[in-house]
């Protein structure tokens, strides 16, 4: 069981993805170390990114999207409305918070929206529920 913890700066994406709540960060099998978190060898999906190796995202402060100044780009836009439509998760909305608010309050955010109130483990942002209270 993965209880949630939920709490890594470093495993939120330079998109908005909480690779902390991502189904190949959670997963036992050929886990994903998160797209900030560079690992040796680098997992083929990170090298494939084009947002995670964007160059001018490579000059930003920040290291995230919004500090970009082409913000959205036409790559975040449409992950972005993939990530809307088949999971229910804003990712210009989740950088615009962290901007906005810091990356605490969207981690607080994050942990009350991903946490299941019955066993407590991390709800996968490519799930619609818990898949540990489905298996019971």
């Amino acid at each position: 069981m993965k209880y949630a913890v939920l709490n890594n700066p470093k495993l939120v994406a330079p998109c908005g993805i909480h690779c902390e709540a991502c189904y190949a960060h959670l997963r036992d099998k050929n886990k994903c170390p998160g797209c900030r978190l560079l690992t040796d060898p680098i997992p083929n999906f990170r090298l494939r990114c084009k947002i995670a190796n964007c160059q001018i995202l490579a000059e930003t402060k920040s290291g995230f999207c919004y500090d970009c100044g082409k913000i959205p780009c036409q790559r975040l836009k449409d992950l972005d409305k993939r990530y809307r439509t088949r999971y229910n998760t804003g990712l210009i909305q989740n950088l615009n918070i962290i901007k906005e608010k810091g990356m605490d309050t969207f981690l607080k955010i994050e942990k009350k929206k991903r946490t299941c109130p019955d066993c407590g483990s991390i709800i996968s942002i490519h799930r619609a529920g818990c898949s540990i209270c489905i298996k019971l």
